[in-house]
C-alpha cells in the first residue's frame, strides 16, 4: 500500500477532487481554510492511501494549518505526490509544484479549472507543460469527476516521474551551499537534501527544528550567513535568501508558462468580475449580505421551514406517539417504563426532531452560498471592518463556519497566521449563532414574534457579530496586543453548484444535528426526567418538588433581572451546557405539553415578549457547549484560556440581557 499525497494550493478544487477518486465527501467550500488537517482516503480502484492536506501557497508554513503540511513532508513517508493545480492561475501555483519536484518523489498534475482558464482567454498545451516540468500532466473536472479514473489509473500506476528537481538554477552561492549541507549531513537523513537546504535558506522553521536534531545550531546559522555573504560577495545583489530564490523560481515559471502558454487580452470583463464589482462594493458589500441572510431566513422560518416542522410535528405527537402507547400497552410495560418513554425520551427528543426541517434549510442555503463562492467576498467585504479591531477578513470564516457550528469554525482558526489573531478568533467564534441554537429560536419566534420571525432571527445572528467585534476591539487593545497580518484570499470564480454536491454538503452539516439528538439529547432527555420524577420525598412526585426544581431554584434568583427568574428557565440553561438542542428537550418535558396544547402556548403563560428576547440573546452568547469548550482546550492548550472563554461569554450574556431587558420595560415594552 503506498501513500500518496494530495496538494495544491486553496481553490484549486483539491478536496473535490478528494471525494472524486476515494468515493468519500469531506467538507468542500469555496475559500481558503476548509481542510486544517490531514484527511486519509482510499482510491476507489486500489488499495492505496489518498492523503488530502490542507491548500498552500509554499511549504514554507506562515500559519497552524500550513504546518501541518511541513510536518507531513518531514516525518511521514510519501511514495508519490499528486499535485493539483487550477489552469487559470498557473504562475501562482507552480511556485508550489517546483519545491514538490525539489522534494524528489514522483510528481504527477492533475490541471484542474481549463473552463476558467478558456474563459479568460488563457490556452495551455498541456503536453508542452509536461515536457517542462517533466512529470505527467493530466486535464481534470473535479467538479463534476471528469478524468479523475483516468487520473487515478495514473497515480497509483508503476510508472511516475519524479520531474526535474534540478529544474531551477538558484545561483552558484546557493549551488554551493546545497553541496556544503549535503557534506554535513552525509547519511544522517533520508530526506532529500536539496529540499532540505532550499527550505533552510528560505526560512521555514520547521525544517530548520529537524535539522537541529542532526546538526549543531550554531552550524547551520553559520552555514546560512556563509551562504548570503558568498551571494552578496559574488552577485553584488543584498536580497535576503528567500527572496532570491523566490526571485530564481519566478523567472524559471515564467519561461514554462510562456513556453506552456497562450492569452487572449482582448476578450469580455468575465461574468464573475462583473458581480464582483457589486457584491464586493464597500459600499453595497454588507447590506447585500445582510439582505441575502434576511431572505434565508425568510425561507427557513417562514415560508418553508415552519410549514413542514407543523407536519413533523403532528406525525411525531400523534401517530408516532400513539403507536408508541399503544406498543408499550401491549408489551405490558410498567407505568415507570411508559413515563419514562413517552414523557422523557419521546417529549424531550421529539421536541428537538421537529426543528430538523428548519436545520437543513438553513444549512442548504449555506451551502448553496459557499459552493457558489459568494462565501469568500464576504471575508473580503468584511476585511476593513475587521481590521479596524486588530484583525482581518480571514477571521471571519471561522465565525461564518461557526454559523453552522463553533467546533469547525475554532478548528478553522488554523489558517490564521499570527498566535494573537489566531486566539482571539478562537475565543470569538463561539459568539457565532451555531444551527444548535436555531430550535430555540424557532420555538420563541413562533411563540412571540410571529410576524416579524426572520428579522428576529436576523438580528440575533447580526448581534453575535458585532459583540464578537466589540469584544475584538477590546482585547487587542488589552489582553491581546500585538501586530495585525496582512490578509490575502483566493477569489474564486462563481460557479452554479452541483445538485449532488450541494445534498452531500447539506447532509453532512445537518445530520451532526440529527446525530446528537439520538445521544446527547437522548441521554440528556433520561436525566431530566428522572431528575423531574424525583425527589427529596421520593419518587413520583410533583415537579415542583423534583429534584430538577431544587437544583433550577439555586439559580432562579440570579435571572430574575434578566427576564426569567424561574426555576424551569434556569434548569434548562444548565443542559444548554451539554449541547444547545438540549434546552428544548428539557423544557418539553418540564413543562409538560398535554394534547391539546403545544410548548409554544404554554410559553406565553411564563415569558413576556420583552422576556423571550433577552431569553434569546442570553443562549446566543452564554457558555460554549461542551463540545466547544473541549475544541478550545484542544486549539489553545491553555486551561486559563479555556476558563476565560467560559468566563467572559457568561458575564458579557448576563450584561446584555440585562440592558435589553431593563432597558426595554424603562420604555414601555414587555
Amino acid at each position: 500500500m503506498m501513500n500518496i499525497a494530495l496538494i495544491g494550493n486553496p481553490n484549486t478544487g483539491k478536496t473535490s477532487l478528494f471525494n472524486n477518486l476515494t468515493g468519500s465527501y469531506e467538507y468542500v467550500g469555496n475559500w481558503s481554510g476548509v481542510t486544517v488537517e490531514k484527511k486519509i482516503g482510499l482510491f476507489k480502484n486500489s488499495k492505496d492511501q489518498l492523503i488530502d492536506l490542507p491548500g498552500v501557497y509554499t511549504l514554507n508554513p506562515l500559519s497552524k494549518d500550513e504546518g501541518v503540511v511541513t510536518n507531513f513532508f518531514l516525518n511521514e513517508p510519501i511514495q508519490k505526490l499528486l499535485n493539483i493545480l487550477d489552469a487559470s492561475q498557473l504562475r501562482r501555483n507552480l511556485h508550489l509544484t517546483l519545491q514538490l519536484m525539489e522534494y524528489g518523489a514522483p510528481v504527477i498534475i492533475g490541471l484542474n479549472m481549463l473552463d476558467v482558464a478558456k474563459n479568460r482567454g488563457i490556452k495551455i498545451d498541456i503536453d508542452k507543460l509536461s515536457e517542462a516540468l517533466g512529470v505527467t500532466v493530466a486535464p481534470v473536472v473535479a467538479r463534476t469527476g471528469k478524468g479523475c479514473d483516468e487520473l487515478a489509473e495514473m497515480v497509483t500506476g508503476k510508472f511516475v516521474r519524479s520531474g526535474k528537481a534540478n529544474l531551477v538554477y538558484y545561483g552558484k552561492a546557493i549551488e554551493d551551499g546545497i553541496l556544503k549541507m549535503a557534506a554535513m549531513l552525509d547519511g544522517r537523513t533520508n530526506l532529500p537534501v536539496r529540499w532540505l537546504a532550499l527550505q533552510l535558506f528560505e526560512g521555514n522553521q520547521y525544517v530548520k527544528s529537524y535539522l537541529e536534531n542532526e546538526l549543531a545550531i550554531e552550524g547551520l546559522d553559520a552555514l546560512i550567513d556563509s551562504v548570503s555573504a558568498s551571494h552578496a560577495r559574488t552577485s553584488g545583489d543584498s536580497q535576503a535568501l528567500d527572496q532570491v530564490i523566490h526571485r530564481k523560481r519566478s523567472e524559471t515559471i515564467d519561461n514554462i508558462v510562456s513556453a506552456s502558454s497562450s492569452k487572449n487580452d482582448h476578450l469580455k470583463v468575465p461574468l464573475t468580475e462583473k458581480v464582483d464589482m457589486v457584491v464586493t462594493n464597500k459600499f453595497l458589500g454588507i447590506p447585500i449580505f445582510l439582505l441575502l441572510m434576511y431572505v434565508m431566513f425568510m425561507l427557513t422560518f417562514d415560508w418553508l421551514g415552519f410549514p413542514l416542522s407543523d407536519v413533523l410535528d403532528s406525525l411525531l405527537s400523534g401517530p408516532v406517539t400513539s403507536g408508541i402507547s399503544a406498543a408499550l400497552a401491549a408489551a405490558g410495560a410498567a407505568p415507570f417504563i411508559k413515563d419514562l418513554i413517552l414523557d422523557g425520551i419521546v417529549a424531550g427528543v421529539g421536541g428537538v426532531l421537529v426543528f430538523v426541517p428548519q436545520i437543513f434549510i438553513l444549512f442548504f442555503f449555506i451551502s448553496l452560498l459557499e459552493d457558489s463562492g459568494y462565501m469568500a467576498r464576504v471575508a473580503l467585504v468584511m476585511d476593513r471592518l475587521m481590521e479596524s479591531v486588530g484583525l482581518n477578513g480571514k477571521a471571519f470564516i471561522p465565525m461564518m463556519i461557526g454559523f453552522g457550528c463553533n467546533v469547525p469554525g475554532i478548528m478553522a482558526a488554523r489558517t490564521i497566521e499570527t498566535p494573537k489573531e489566531r486566539l482571539m478568533t478562537i475565543l470569538l467564534t463561539p459568539l457565532m449563532s451555531c444551527s444548535a441554537r436555531l430550535p430555540v429560536y424557532a420555538l420563541f419566534v413562533g411563540a412571540f414574534f410571529v410576524e416579524q420571525k426572520a428579522l428576529v432571527v436576523l438580528s440575533l445572528y447580526v448581534l453575535g457579530v458585532v459583540v464578537a467585534l466589540v469584544l475584538a476591539k477590546v482585547f487587542s487593545k488589552t489582553l491581546l496586543k500585538g501586530e495585525t497580518s496582512v490578509f490575502v484570499i483566493e477569489l474564486p470564480p462563481y460557479r452554479l453548484p452541483q445538485a449532488r454536491a450541494l445534498w452531500r454538503s447539506t447532509w453532512d452539516k445537518g445530520k451532526g444535528f440529527v446525530k446528537k439528538a439520538g445521544t446527547f439529547i437522548f441521554a440528556g432527555s433520561v436525566l431530566i426526567w428522572l431528575l423531574a420524577y424525583a425527589g427529596p420525598d421520593g419518587l413520583n412526585v410533583s415537579m415542583e418538588s423534583s429534584y430538577l426544581a431544587a437544583i433550577g431554584s439555586i439559580f432562579a434568583p440570579l435571572f430574575g433581572p434578566i427576564g426569567f427568574g424561574t426555576w424551569q428557565a434556569s434548569a434548562s440553561l444548565i443542559t444548554g451546557f451539554l449541547a444547545k438542542e438540549a434546552i428544548i428537550s428539557t423544557m418539553n418535558i418540564i413543562y409538560f405539553v398535554p394534547d391539546e396544547a403545544s410548548l409554544q402556548g404554554l410559553l406565553a403563560v411564563h415569558y413576556t415578549p420583552l422576556a423571550a428576547y433577552s431569553f434569546m440573546v442570553f443562549i446566543l452568547l452564554y457558555i460554549p457547549c461542551l463540545a466547544t469548550t473541549a475544541t478550545i482546550y484542544k486549539e489553545t492548550g491553555s486551561k486559563r484560556w479555556t476558563a476565560f472563554s467560559i468566563g467572559y461569554a457568561l458575564f458579557i450574556a448576563y450584561l446584555l440581557s440585562l440592558a435589553i431587558y431593563q432597558g426595554g420595560k424603562m420604555i414601555g415594552l414587555s
